[in-house]
């Protein structure tokens, strides 16, 4: 696990800069000669969440209510927030996972989570080398620690980077996956339900 303190911000200034030297270029000219502070400071951005585990993401974004606050039968109903947007970086080519669109549903088990929290977990979550499909599973495991329920589900949409500017080339193609995990995976209606309010 990287210090938490953060990154090495003038080592990764150096292999910037002995990467554009790699790329046939001279990191000396004006163009490019901030270029290794800039990427190392950009890295400390989109990077962050390689700070954190699951658990310790889950410790602090563990924002919940009480559920007798919504009514004093306890709300136990499908709760669901889509279209989250983000950003990642895909760990095979290093290139950027966009168009991401993120929807989580969840049934609670006493509480509810803050609805900004589910932006800042997916957020956090993605600020990793990633894989959508394990996107997807980071977001419900983090969502399992917090909410103490097994039944979440987690909806991705994303264009890849490595597709459209390497290899097929294609700029159309978009790819989706499904992280099921409790009655989502075993019920069918509940399933279908959390579908329907996504593509609604």
């Amino acid at each position: 696990m990287t210090d938490k303190k953060g990154f090495n911000q003038k080592k990764i200034e150096k292999l910037v800069r002995q990467l554009l030297i790699e790329l046939h270029d001279n990191p000396d000219r004006e163009g490019l000669i901030e270029t290794p502070k800039r990427v190392a400071k950009m890295y400390s951005e989109i990077f962050e969440g390689q700070l954190y585990t699951n658990k310790e993401i889950a410790e602090k974004f563990n924002k919940c209510f009480d559920i007798k606050e919504v009514n004093q039968e306890g709300f136990d109903g499908l709760v669901v927030e889509k279209d989250i947007s983000a950003f990642s970086t895909c760990e095979h080519h290093l290139a950027t996972i966009y168009d991401m669109k993120v929807s989580i549903g969840y049934i609670p088990n006493g509480k509810v989570i803050g609805l900004s929290k589910l932006n800042r977990i997916t957020q956090m979550v993605c600020k990793r080398l990633q894989l959508q499909e394990k996107i997807g599973e980071d977001i419900a495991e983090v969502l399992q620690y917090v909410l103490g329920t097994q039944d979440i589900a987690v909806y991705i949409t994303a264009k890849h980077m490595c597709v459209a500017m390497r290899g097929i080339k294609d700029i159309q193609s978009s790819t989706s996956s499904a992280c099921l995990k409790g009655r989502f995976r075993t019920n069918t209606a509940l399933r279908s339900e959390f579908y329907s309010m996504v593509h609604h």
